[in-house]
């Protein structure tokens, strides 16, 4: 199928990406994650045509969306910024292991709810990948600030990167609140998704407010953005699809 075989063309280039950056091969990374990005569009474009409705309801699909999401804002920020095109070899991990799950993942169709029929889902998904996007590129910043002799420019960068994710973390949760009480009639229910998006939107405060009072060093800084973004990745990917809660991520 087009589906299958663009997107096998697609993990096969950010795999190409990831042996280049291991390769010290860093003029070709950014080309070979944009020949990737451009062939995942194509791939998540067709099942969009066919099924007619977006990457939002199976674990395939929202494996697959945020691949394409991660890849694209750290792409589209190493394309204007050096610094992040130094620190893009620490994002390829992330990559890597979604688009390993992602092979493992079943492909076949889901169904769209009742309750996803509306323009929310759309913006609550954008900001969510954003702030997702943008918290790993400035973890991978930081990583590289912390092996780096000349470290302020890329902490200053990473601090700002996370800024923004929390700008967009903070969208999210609103967007999402006003979805639940379109859906569900009650704006925040405490169930277990809720709660751990909650706990990770204060992980990520503290931690910037952390940076703003105490100045830790890059190498303090690197480790607290990067428990954020293992609380924010394991919300997103590990709470809803095990949760018996009705907020579930995967249908």
């Amino acid at each position: 199928m087009p589906e299958a075989a663009l997107l096998g063309l697609a993990l096969a280039a950010y795999g190409s990406a990831g042996l280049a950056a291991w390769r010290r091969l860093a003029v070709a990374t950014l080309p070979l994650v944009a020949l990737g990005l451009l062939l995942h569009t194509g791939a998540l474009g067709w099942r969009w045509a066919v099924l007619g409705h977006g990457p939002f309801t199976t674990m395939h699909e929202i494996l697959s969306s945020s691949l394409w999401s991660l890849a694209l804002v750290a792409a589209c920020a190493a394309a204007v910024s050096r610094e992040v095109r130094a620190a893009l070899p620490a994002a390829l991990p992330v990559l890597g292991l979604l688009a390993a799950w992602l092979l493992l993942a079943d492909a076949a169709p889901g169904h769209l709810p009742a309750t996803y029929a509306t323009p929310l889902l759309y913006l609550h998904a954008l900001v969510g990948k954003l702030y997702l996007g943008l918290l790993l590129v400035a973890v991978a910043l930081a990583l590289h600030a912390w092996r780096q002799a000349d470290a302020a420019r890329c902490d200053e960068l990473a601090h700002r990167f996370a800024a923004f994710a929390f700008v967009a973390d903070s969208l999210m949760l609103i967007v999402g609140a006003v979805w639940a009480q379109d859906a569900w009639g009650r704006f925040w229910a405490w169930d277990p998704l809720e709660s751990w998006a909650f706990v990770s939107w204060l992980a990520l405060a503290a931690t910037l407010h952390a940076r703003a009072m105490l100045r830790p060093a890059p190498r303090g800084q690197a480790l607290a953005l990067a428990g954020c973004f293992a609380l924010a990745f394991l919300t997103f990917f590990g709470v809803p699809f095990v949760s018996t809660a009705p907020h579930q991520g995967a249908l």
